[in-house]
């Protein structure tokens, strides 16, 4: 059982004891060790909080303090990472990282050289993201998974990345305590808006430096789990998939259905798991992906796309049917068209009645998404409010 939840833990196998698309990945590497190490120890440093070990561990070094297994627990716990009192996860997490060589000879000395290789970019980089505060940290992957390189009102990005990652924002103090910092380290260009009355907006766009080091190392994680064709797509505005969606060609809009899915998930920092049904497979009728969160607590996202006129009761009872296999405890319906009142009625009851959230999207959601990334915050906020009305208790009984 240890092993089983190792494996999970770092994301080689789901709760079924199936691989992921990361444990294929690491299956495939099988024969060849130094590319399986490599492989896992880069996994280990960009999703499960090995990087913030890492500069921990330098922080520690640096001010001259003993780097062990206690006092790594209060340095990551002011970083935000935390484990029981007693666990070993550090040591652990070293052991594998030494395999491709990133921690050598003394038990916490850390090869830079093998870091900067497994890594494929500058460990410098994370360094200097490590120094950034909590609102400048969120502001920027906020912006990072819109995937616009377009200009952005600042205040919607701040909507985006308070709903996304829990962070409060200071109202009037914005350019100050958030921009600036982000300006002067290169990674996004920030104007003072011109248009409208009132109090102005800031206008804010990535910069080439942001789209190399942030968002090209999420599509590098979806290399070899996804189409290449798709990853040309996800590069691409939300416009522009919407719109690849209505080509005749079945595979297109089949692989532009499954782009729309990615991007949604993406604006609200979910982790891609696994795809039900590959877009070839569907006919380009629909899609059906699967992402997760740990943020504060685990979720579990089936999220099913159609790129039909109407979606009807049946569509929605598949879905509640399949979360006994997949273990969700979150449906997303999204469609280009309408949802049935049959539909709605139906999911409507099953919230009422069960732990389960259903949050549905429709043709005019997508349409205000488009314009405007952060309008999903209020598509889902909207979604919530209803099923907390559904699912309110009668303390009175």
């Amino acid at each position: 059982m240890n092993c089983r939840l190792g494996l999970r833990s770092y994301g080689i196998i789901d709760n079924s004891a199936r691989f992921t698309g990361f444990g294929r990945e690491l299956f495939q590497h099988r024969a060849d060790e130094t590319t399986l190490y490599d492989a896992l120890a880069k996994h280990i440093l960009l999703n499960l909080h090995g990087m913030a070990l890492i500069q921990c561990i330098r922080d520690m070094m640096a001010a001259g303090e003993t780097v062990s297994l206690t006092t790594l627990r209060e340095g990551l716990a002011q970083r935000g990472v935390d484990y029981p009192s007693g666990g070993k996860h550090p040591s652990m997490m070293r052991l594998w990282l030494a395999k491709a060589g990133v921690f050598v000879g003394s038990r916490w000395q850390i090869d830079d050289i093998r870091l900067q290789e497994v890594l494929g970019t500058d460990p410098e980089m994370y360094r200097e993201l490590a120094r950034f505060t909590t609102e400048q940290r969120a502001f920027l992957r906020a912006l990072a998974n819109t995937g616009i390189a377009e200009p952005q009102p600042a205040n919607e990005i701040v909507k985006l990345a308070a709903a996304t990652y829990g962070v409060r924002f200071p109202e009037k103090s914005l350019p100050k305590l958030v921009l600036n910092a982000l300006e002067q380290a290169g990674y996004i260009t920030a104007q003072k808006s011109t248009e409208g009355r009132g109090a102005k907006p800031f206008m804010v766009a990535p910069t080439p430096k942001l789209a190399a080091e942030l968002i090209e190392p999420l599509f590098d994680q979806l290399k070899e789990q996804t189409d290449p064709k798709l990853l040309d797509l996800l590069r691409k505005p939300l416009s522009d998939i919407l719109a690849e969606m209505k080509s005749q060609d079945r595979y297109v809009s089949g692989l532009a259905l499954e782009a729309l899915a990615f991007k949604l998930m993406r604006f609200l920092d979910m982790n891609y798991m696994a795809t039900r049904l590959r877009a070839a497979a569907t006919g380009g009728a629909e899609v059906d992906l699967v992402f997760q969160s740990a943020r504060l607590v685990y979720s579990r996202w089936q999220v099913q796309c159609k790129n039909t006129a109407r979606v009807s009761l049946d569509d929605v009872a598949k879905e509640v049917g399949l979360t006994a296999f997949i273990k969700s405890s979150v449906i997303v319906v999204v469609t280009t068209g309408t949802i049935g009142t049959e539909a709605r009625r139906y999911a409507n009851k099953i919230m009422r009645d069960s732990n389960l959230a259903i949050v549905m999207l429709d043709g005019p959601d997508l349409a205000r998404i488009t314009v405007n990334a952060a309008q999903i915050v209020n598509v889902f906020n909207r979604e919530a409010h209803a099923a907390m009305q559904l699912k309110k208790l009668d303390l009175d009984q």
